[in-house]
């Protein structure tokens, strides 16, 4: 007998038409999707004999018949696959039969490697909803229902392969007729492992802030109902932990929820009832409209309706912001409360600012006290905190900003394999990890800012969480260069060997990973802050790469930031370090410049002493940062009270019209640095200097702020444009977080492309530091750990740029 090995798509005629047996191995995301039924229903329908089952691999399926039905089989596998499943591979071989008998769902092996893909957490489906609002269905307002088409995944798993031996439904025995719909093939709950109803699921009840239990299941939600109606904070378990609730049109509510929060200014997230109502208050397009009811129901950006409209949304929800960040509800309880309510609710994470979301509801009792007035809880237990996804929509195409629930932690796909597991421990803002294995790069939920000892005890459990999942035991550990991150320093206390991957460089490998980009690009990384093999902070980078390594071919001038880290957080002293850099001590004795009026002279004396020495006053390339300084000299902002507010405020500040003026710059062949600040290269300068001279000549003619900020974002734009002709590289990379900026972003793609070069964006993984861990594994993979020279004229070589570190010295 002739034996097959191959795709579905290249099926090749086997000889002997008569009774043969198929053996078939299916890899990607087909746990929890409803794969097996379907395999099921299928073959029952072919007539063909034999069984399927969920292994830690994927799903193995064995099936006999005549050679034309096991061909239309493995055809109609791939065409007719249920709707939330991927393949990412399908091999089959011919054996000789054995003779099954019927077809069956086999128990699940447990052997092996696990390579399987965990499923996201999936939005309630049609069919669910239209149960939950049927008073005749036995499923009738129960929050928990769902099917193999919807519900909880990663939010409940906590081993491979997917049954509900291995989630936290197992401490839920299903009742008769649960049971019934899980065992028939021709139900939507077959083999749906959170299948529940109200006889043998999860139940809600209403704690008050003490803990006392006040009501139970649809009493409950009544009661949570009017505690947000009343003004109060309510504390909501979810899907992967819990939300904050408040009337989003009580400004008092709003205001008490922010004071309690301790969250002055940064956007709360919205949730409404409906699309109509998402209309009353945002313009919405098709695309956005189906992101927001797409499976992964993140929380899209959405520009306000114009002004004139009336709004329902209280002013403090995002002060001085043209969007709204706004979901729908995605689970049955959230559908049944928005209901209920018919109004938007502020929805924002279940903790305090800079920690992880809250998960039990025991622990919310404790971290939660004195922000939530009453808590609306339920005994399915969450195994990992998922925090909602944040996309907007970017040069016509999705733009994931915030990587978490329904999204995480399905993988990347990358063309460099991993012989072994490798970790990935990310950057120190906005971190997520990830672990390689084969061709696949598993990225970890949104963890945050590691700033808080519970977010790096956060930070730490997903760590081990992805780790243990998978069964991987990492042989490499990949981490950023900077020395001071609690990433960089946890990744050597793991005792394998690390390797350190500059900041910038593994920006632009995310987004060739992202993009299955190879060999030479000219990657466009711009940031607020990354360390350089130099010392200093880079940020403004320009990085040429080819199949192995970079060169950082263009950089921007460098200036000073008095203070460090407190730069970051006001702009003014950014600004400072540009005027001195520019003027040199002239610039205190300068009137009328917003950065200086805004310091006492005390104040004042300090930083010049500072900027004079050099002390504390570390050299930034960083564009992110020139955003900042921009901002404090037009008088738009002199603190942040959250990362990037200048920059966005900038952006904001953009009129609705725009024309094609800029401001002059210069670049010029010059040094920049690489390994140490004693080496110094080759390559393109850009001098901001012009850009910031017109800006004070605008601001002292009264320019329109709108004018400005044009201005400023189209010279950046063709910044970009004259060091891509200079370098000659059609693939052009744009990534960072300054990528984050949608008009900055689009314009830079359509300059690009008017003059016919090919640039590429992030679109699933953020291009924020949330995709840093993905450009880590593929660029150690890129290199393996060779720190071989890349021979330019443009810039240095980047053999420094990937550091080594042996296994005793990770240890010690």
């Amino acid at each position: 007998m002739k034996r097959v090995n191959s795709k579905a798509d290249s099926i090749v005629t086997v000889e002997n038409e008569h009774l043969q047996r198929m053996k078939v191995t299916v890899r990607g995301a087909v746990q929890g999707v409803g794969f097996r039924p379907f395999v099921y229903r299928l073959a029952t329908e072919l007539g063909l004999h034999g069984w399927v089952s969920n292994t830690p691999q994927g799903v193995f399926i064995e099936v006999e018949g005549e050679g034309a039905l096991l061909r239309q089989f493995l055809l109609r596998l791939g065409n007719e696959r249920p709707p939330r499943s991927f393949i990412q591979s399908l091999e089959h071989s011919f054996l000789d039969p054995v003779r099954y008998s019927g077809f069956s769902i086999r128990q699940s092996k447990q052997s092996g490697e696990k390579t399987a893909l965990v499923l996201a957490d999936i939005a309630a489906c049609p069919e669910c909803l239209s149960e939950v609002f049927d008073s005749s269905n036995r499923r009738y307002l129960y929050p928990f229902t769902n099917c193999t088409h919807c519900g909880p995944r990663f939010t409940i798993i906590e081993s491979l392969p997917y049954d509900r031996p291995n989630t936290t439904m197992k401490m839920f025995d299903m009742c008769d007729e649960c049971r019934r719909e899980y065992d028939d093939p021709r139900d939507r709950r077959f083999h749906a492992q959170p299948n529940a109803c109200p006889r043998c699921g999860p139940h809600l009840e209403l704690w008050e802030s003490d803990g006392e239990v006040t009501a139970k299941d649809i009493v409950a939600l009544g009661v949570a109902v009017e505690v947000i109606r009343r003004g109060e904070v309510l504390a909501v378990k979810g899907l992967g932990g819990f939300h904050l609730m408040v009337d989003a049109r009580n400004e008092t509510a709003v205001q008490l929820l922010r004071e309690r929060k301790h969250r002055e200014e940064k956007p709360f997230a919205l949730m409404y009832s409906s699309i109509d109502a998402v209309r009353m208050d945002c313009d919405v397009s098709e695309m956005e409209q189906r992101l927001l009811e797409a499976p992964e129901a993140p929380i899209v950006l959405l520009e306000r309706r114009e002004s004139g409209v009336q709004s329902s949304v209280a002013v403090s929800v995002a002060p001085s912001n043209p969007y709204l960040g706004v979901m729908l509800p995605y689970t049955p309880l959230h559908h049944m409360l928005m209901r209920e309510l018919d109004f938007p609710v502020v929805a924002t994470s279940g903790n305090l600012s800079d920690e992880p979301i809250c998960t039990d509801e025991h622990e919310a009792l404790s971290r939660l006290l004195g922000i939530a007035d009453a808590f609306l809880i339920h005994d399915r237990p969450i195994v990992r905190h998922t925090d909602d996804s944040i996309v907007r929509v970017m040069a016509g195409r999705e733009m994931v900003v915030r990587r978490a629930r329904g999204y995480a932690p399905l993988p990347v796909r990358i063309k460099a394999i991993s012989g072994s597991p490798v970790l990935a421990v990310g950057a120190h803002l906005k971190n997520s990890v990830a672990l390689a294995i084969h061709d696949n790069v598993f990225i970890s939920q949104h963890i945050g800012d590691l700033e808080t000892g519970e977010a790096y005890e956060a930070f730490q459990k997903v760590t081990a969480d992805l780790q243990r999942l998978y069964e991987a035991r990492p042989e490499q550990v990949v981490s950023d260069m900077h020395p001071e991150y609690l990433s960089t320093k946890y990744a050597a206390t793991i005792g394998v060997p690390v390797t350190m991957i500059q900041h910038h460089y593994a920006h632009v490998a995310s987004c060739m990973a992202e993009n299955e980009l190879e060999g030479r690009v000219l990657g466009v990384s711009w940031d607020g802050t990354g360390y350089g093999p130099d010392g200093t902070i880079w940020g403004g980078e320009f990085l040429l790469t080819d199949s192995t390594l970079f060169s950082r071919v263009a950089s921007f001038r460098p200036f000073r930031l008095p203070g460090g880290d407190k730069a970051v957080k006001e702009p003014r002293r950014t600004a400072l370090g540009v005027l001195y850099e520019m003027l040199g001590d002239e610039m205190f004795s300068r009137s009328g410049l917003h950065p200086l009026d805004s310091f006492s002279s005390d104040e004042l004396r300090v930083l010049r002493q500072m900027l004079l020495n050099g002390v504390h006053s570390p050299l930034t390339t960083s564009v992110g940062r020139l955003f900042d300084a921009v901002a404090s000299i037009v008088g738009l902002r002199q603190r942040a009270n959250f990362e990037g507010q200048a920059a966005m405020e900038l952006e904001f500040a953009l009129p609705k019209n725009h024309r094609c003026d800029a401001y002059s710059f210069e670049i010029s062949q010059g040094k920049v640095s690489t390994n140490d600040s004693k080496n110094h290269q080759p390559g393109l300068v850009i001098d901001w200097s012009p850009i910031v001279l017109e800006v004070l000549e605008d601001v002292s003619r009264n320019e329109a702020l709108p004018t400005i900020s044009l201005k400023f974002h189209n010279t950046l734009c063709e910044i970009i444009l004259d060091v891509a002709r200079r370098i000659g590289e059609q693939r052009v990379v744009l990534t960072g977080g300054c990528f984050q900026n949608k008009y900055l972003t689009e314009r830079a793609i359509r300059r690009l492309r008017e003059e016919g070069f090919r640039p590429y964006w992030h679109q699933r993984v953020p291009p924020n530091d949330g995709g840093i861990a993905l450009g880590q594994v593929n660029a150690y993979l890129r290199t393996k750990g060779e720190t071989r020279s890349l021979n330019t004229s443009h810039g240095s070589e980047s053999s420094i740029y990937s550091h080594q570190l042996n296994q005793e010295e990770s240890i010690r």
